[in-house]
């Protein structure tokens, strides 16, 4: 699209079996900002859960996870389907790039508000929020008389994402007591994940394109898995940094742990085919892709929990060492548990030795829970952890892979 980048483009839809589809520099450019958000998010739940205030840290986070992962979907399936790369498109991808580094600034307030407990400060989120909708509204207006075939779904994208934000204007201005806020927000997220399900239901749904959502999505996974490379430089720098009693064998354990903690993680990641599967199976999309919000979560919630090891080994922390050992075992187990679920929803298939790999993670996450509370220092305790992503890589380099073909085979016909 390079001869008409400087001119305006019809959006008119992309072809979604478009050969070659990949992420584009913008889009790449945009996840820059996601590195922050999720950062903050990160730092700030490592912050709370050292400091006593582990309730307040997990609502925080939970709230913020929504958030930059709503955020980052919205504009996402958006670009897969109607990327122009025209200059229109590109201002608009600046603004709402200025509005996830708003609500990134706003997530610390947020977070500090919780201590007090008597009303949530997200007054610079939702302004962050704004300043991404806007010019959202006006891509899905743009969308939506131009591209006459799916005028229907243009027309309610745009309905209910300005319902949305409507309503979260209304939340802030009301300043309700953390209680029934987090209840309003409750049900303006339902809003927020309605609009699409009923959009897509109009007029044969946009016209987004499966290989490059996967793509997407795996770009977004490696940004959360770098907040683990993030917690574990954390952890070395206790140790090897000017406080620390320097380098030892500790050092070399810690960081070939969280490195290959990390790296087991993508490992299992990429172990589900799921460009293929959306190919075959775009009416599976919803429970894919939103499903991923609480995998994101649980992903940058390891980084969180390496960095609170950072902070046990620091002497920093409230926490003792089976309850720092949890801070990672704990996310790292959902990691596991939802990254299954997600095979076994775009794919429609419980094997049975998915449940023995599900088993076995299971009992490597307890054993370094049993280390730790046998007295087990913390860097052993973390390489113990960090086998439990690689119970599904040598399972499925093993045996899983056969599995794996019975499914995509199933899924395309043989094709």
């Amino acid at each position: 699209m390079a001869d008409r980048a400087h001119t305006a483009v019809r959006m008119e839809g992309r072809d979604p079996h478009e050969a070659g589809r990949a992420s584009t520099p913008l889009e790449l450019l945009f996840d820059l900002t996601f590195v922050i958000a999720f950062g903050t998010a990160s730092n700030e739940l490592a912050h709370f859960i050292t400091h006593d205030h582990v309730r307040e840290g997990l609502i925080g986070f939970g709230f913020a996870t929504f958030a930059i992962s709503w955020a980052w979907i919205n504009f996402s399936w958006f670009a897969s389907a109607y990327d122009t790369d025209d200059w229109i498109f590109r201002l608009t991808t600046m603004v709402q790039m200025v509005g996830v580094l708003v609500l990134a600034l706003g997530l610390s307030d947020m977070f500090e508000s919780l201590k007090a407990g008597d009303h949530v400060d997200n007054q610079v989120m939702v302004l962050g929020y704004v300043v991404m909708r806007v010019p959202m509204l006006l891509q899905w207006k743009r969308a939506e008389r131009q591209d006459t075939a799916r005028r229907g779904v243009g027309q309610t994208m745009f309905a209910t994402v300005l319902v949305a934000q409507i309503g979260w204007i209304v939340l802030l201005l009301l300043d309700l007591r953390a209680g029934p806020m987090f209840v309003g927000a409750f049900l303006l997220g339902l809003v927020e994940l309605a609009g699409p399900v009923l959009a897509e239901s109009r007029g044969g749904g946009t016209p987004w394109h499966p290989h490059h959502i996967a793509e997407r999505y795996g770009l977004l996974v490696i940004i959360a898995l770098g907040e683990g490379l993030l917690g574990t430089m954390a952890s070395l720098t206790a140790i090897v940094g000017v406080r620390g009693p320097g380098w030892s064998v500790d050092v070399a354990v810690l960081g070939l742990a969280g490195t290959a903690m990390t790296f087991g993680m993508w490992w299992s990641y990429f172990t589900v085919p799921s460009g293929p599967l959306l190919h075959a199976h775009r009416e599976r999309s919803f429970g894919w892709g939103y499903g991923h919000i609480p995998f994101f979560g649980a992903t940058v919630a390891v980084g969180a929990g390496l960095h609170a090891a950072a902070y046990y080994l620091n002497h920093q922390s409230h926490l003792g060492l089976v309850a720092t050992v949890l801070a990672v075992a704990i996310p790292l187990g959902l990691y596991v548990v939802t990254l299954y679920l997600l095979y076994a929803q775009i794919s429609h298939t419980m094997d049975p030795f998915h449940l023995l790999l599900v088993a076995a993670s299971v009992a490597v996450l307890a054993a370094s829970v049993g280390m730790g509370a046998a007295g087990v220092s913390m860097p052993w305790c973390l390489l113990m952890l960090a086998f439990t992503p690689w119970v599904t890589v040598l399972g499925y380099e093993l045996a899983g892979h056969r599995h794996q073909e019975a499914v995509l085979a199933e899924a395309t016909g043989g094709a």
